[in-house]
């Protein structure tokens, strides 16, 4: 894509992704794309990334916060219908643009260097969470509700979740579940346990933070100034974390040394514990993973074991413990699965024709061939393909 094309795409995506930059040098990005949940397309993620880039080497600019236009979401994530709707057209370089673009400034974000400030108010999902929970200051609230539900539509949990799964309690078994059964966090409390939300401010409350903001003189010290705010009003939630009275359950099913199957297998012995909340939730854990696409659950459960591996080894040792390393090997897993017939199926069945009942290739988990699983992760033939980050 040319200069000028990414101009010209970038201000196509202005009615939908608007900044603008206080006296006071706060950079203010807001999502406002309400009826499709701030839905992000690629005019969308190139007009993002316009002001980002921007504001990085703008010295006027102290900090960047990001928020939505309602708190009814933040973001529901990428626009998969317009997605697979493109794919009919099977010349076209769309999942390369879209992928590029997504994947690239997730990058840009875990790198910023100002203050980056989300405010993960209602539904954050997908791409959502990768727009915001790879910031340093990730507010959450009552409303908030984080998933990462792409396997139910046939495709895999991306926008480098892995790496911040990896990272979660249970040395990333926590992070695991959330991303093999999809499983909505709506509690304050479990979002920071988990490490996906850093401060809870009731959403009331974010106006008056924002506020805030707008008003402080913010200098080379903006850190600081903007921890001091956020610790004014950052509360502690009402109730403890029901996922840390879940752990020692978690990590036996969903431990990195697990397949899907030894999971599967784990949970079903979980189902008869005596404890009814722990048999609740292996039930709940079991029916998403029956609901999955059976090859798109092997290709997740190898990637953020993986990740989780790389991590916890020393430093430059495993590209994978590096965003950069995970959204290189997510590039080339994306651009695979989503000529999959998995991801129009999905799509189909959850999203539009909305009949639940999506008929996955492979049908079951049995059916799944590993070098097929295996072959998503190779690098492309041409290194000039491999995602430039």
């Amino acid at each position: 894509m040319t200069r000028r094309s990414i101009v010209e795409v970038a201000m196509a995506g202005a009615q939908f992704v608007r900044g603008f930059v206080a006296p006071n040098g706060l950079a203010v990005l807001t999502l406002d794309r309400p009826r499709a949940l701030n839905a992000m397309n690629l005019d969308m993620d190139l007009a993002y990334r316009s002001y980002l880039d921007e504001w990085a080497s703008d010295p006027a600019v102290k900090a960047v916060l990001i928020e939505g236009s309602t708190s009814r979401a933040f973001s529901a994530g990428m626009d998969v219908k317009w997605v697979v709707s493109a794919l009919q057209d099977l010349d076209s370089p769309l999942l390369q643009k879209v992928f590029s673009a997504e994947y690239s400034l997730i990058c840009a974000i875990a790198r910023y260097k100002k203050p980056y400030v989300s405010f993960m108010d209602g539904i954050t999902m997908g791409f959502g969470f990768g727009l915001s929970g790879h910031g340093c200051y990730r507010v959450v609230t009552e409303k908030t509700m984080l998933a990462m539900p792409e396997l139910a539509i046939g495709i895999f949990p991306d926008v480098g979740f892995a790496n911040i799964a990896a990272r979660s309690p249970g040395k990333g078994a926590l992070g695991a579940y959330l991303a093999l059964t999809g499983a909505r966090v709506n509690n304050p409390a479990d979002a920071l346990y988990a490490g996906l939300g850093t401060h809870f401010v009731p959403s009331e409350k974010l106006s008056l933070l924002k506020g805030t903001l707008l008003q402080k003189n913010l200098s080379d010290s903006a850190h600081e100034l903007v921890q001091d705010v956020l610790s004014e009003y950052s509360q502690e939630p009402a109730s403890e974390p029901h996922l840390k009275g879940l752990l020692p359950s978690i990590v036996s099913c969903f431990d990195g040394g697990n397949s899907v199957l030894d999971c599967i297998q784990a949970l079903k012995k979980e189902q008869l514990s005596s404890d009814s909340v722990v048999s609740q939730w292996a039930s709940a854990a079991l029916t998403s993973i029956q609901k999955s696409a059976p090859f798109g659950l092997f290709v997740t459960q190898k990637h953020f074991s993986s990740v989780a591996s790389a991590v916890s080894k020393p430093k430059d040792v495993d590209a994978l413990s590096e965003i950069e390393g995970v959204m290189k090997t997510e590039y080339r897993i994306a651009l695979r699965m989503a000529v999959r017939n998995d991801f129009t199926e999905g799509v189909r069945a959850v999203l539009i024709d909305k009949d639940q009942n999506p008929k996955w290739q492979p049908p079951t988990l049995e059916d799944v061939n590993l070098a097929d699983v295996n072959a998503v992760f190779s690098p492309f033939e041409n290194e000039l393909d491999e995602l430039s980050v």
